[in-house]
């Protein structure tokens, strides 16, 4: 990442100063650019493009943000921190084995269909980071908070039905990941049905992964 005027990135100036103004502006202002950036995609946006799109001007955004890989990551970050504090309230509200399952099932279904375009986005930065080295951290980062967020679902599945899961965490996230990212594919090709087919995979895929009764 670009370093600044003080010898630091921006992402450790805001992580020095992540009580103050600044980090609460950057995040106003990524959370505002969400909409535009789901819009236009990673590899088809710079700052200028974004500012376009929205109230902000483009010396404003750049003030804040050292480019776009910048924006990006924060707009993916809070996106995904608020996807998980839904998923993980949802959950949270299951009284039975039966309820987790169907809560994680339909609350991947409905995620797909409120905010594909954002979760295309994630897809699109976590494919860019093959190429940018200076992605992969970011990406690394929320990967491993998706992964976390899977397994809860997982091991509270399995010690409400009293039952260990057959396959090691990271395992579990990209056999979930790997559906999700499928169905996410379909639906945004036309495929309107193909959430509900996911909530039916997903709560299969939870028994699979159990040993038998």
């Amino acid at each position: 990442m670009p370093k600044t005027g003080t010898g630091l990135s921006p992402r450790e100036r805001v992580e020095l100063r992540s009580g103050d103004k600044f980090a609460t502006r950057r995040e106003e202002l990524a959370a505002a650019a969400m909409l535009a950036l789901a819009e236009l995609g990673y590899a088809r946006t710079g700052l200028r493009d974004i500012a376009e799109r929205t109230e902000f001007s483009h010396g404003l955004l750049h003030y804040y943000f050292a480019d776009k890989d910048d924006l990006i990551y924060e707009c993916v970050r809070l996106y995904k921190k608020d996807c998980i504090a839904r998923h993980d309230a949802m959950v949270e509200q299951a009284q039975t084995a039966g309820d987790v399952r169907a809560a994680f099932a339909a609350y991947l279904a409905a995620t797909i269909r409120e905010d594909g375009r954002m979760h295309r986005l994630w897809y699109d930065l976590r494919n860019q980071s093959m190429f940018e080295p200076s992605l992969r951290g970011t990406v690394a980062e929320i990967d491993k908070s998706l992964e976390a967020m899977v397994w809860r679902v997982i091991s509270r599945y399995a010690e409400a039905t009293d039952r260990t899961p057959l396959i090691e965490r990271e395992f579990a996230y990209r056999l979930f990941d790997g559906l999700f990212q499928h169905t996410l594919m379909r639906y945004l090709e036309g495929e309107q049905d193909a959430p509900d087919e996911l909530s039916r995979q997903v709560e299969a895929t939870l028994d699979r992964i159990l040993p038998a009764r």
